[in-house]
């Protein structure tokens, strides 16, 4: 693994081409490696704070649990579920995140963030 990316997620470098993600932040799946890669950078601007509260690998997949905090000063909690295959690419990425309220914010930024960069309807 590349240390040039160190700030991101453990996933990102192995995304397959086609791989596709699943958030409480978007009405659909985001497709393609590129695509979600934009995604997740996006988010993570909109993160102050972030800290891991656990990370365990149940056969192929491997659960990210973590808090952060975002520039609004609400707190949100997300679990990443990360699927691999067996040549170890990542064909599906879930984030699941709570409260609902610091996740309609975070929605609104990456509104506001991608809009034109992805289809409008994934927006909430």
């Amino acid at each position: 693994m590349s240390n040039t990316h160190e700030e991101r997620h453990p996933f990102l470098d192995d995304l397959s081409e086609d791989a596709e993600l699943i958030s409480s932040v978007l009405r659909g799946p985001v497709v393609g490696r590129e695509t979600i890669r934009t995604v997740v950078d996006a988010v993570g601007t909109f993160y102050v704070e972030q800290n891991p509260t656990f990370i365990g690998t149940v056969g192929s997949r491997t659960l990210l649990e973590y808090e952060a905090k975002l520039a609004s000063g609400e707190r949100l909690n997300a679990v990443a579920v990360i699927d691999r295959d067996p040549d170890g690419a990542v064909p599906r990425v879930s984030v699941r995140m709570g409260p609902v309220d610091a996740v309609v914010t975070l929605a609104n930024s990456l509104r506001t963030a991608l809009s034109g960069q992805l289809p409008e309807e994934l927006f909430l």
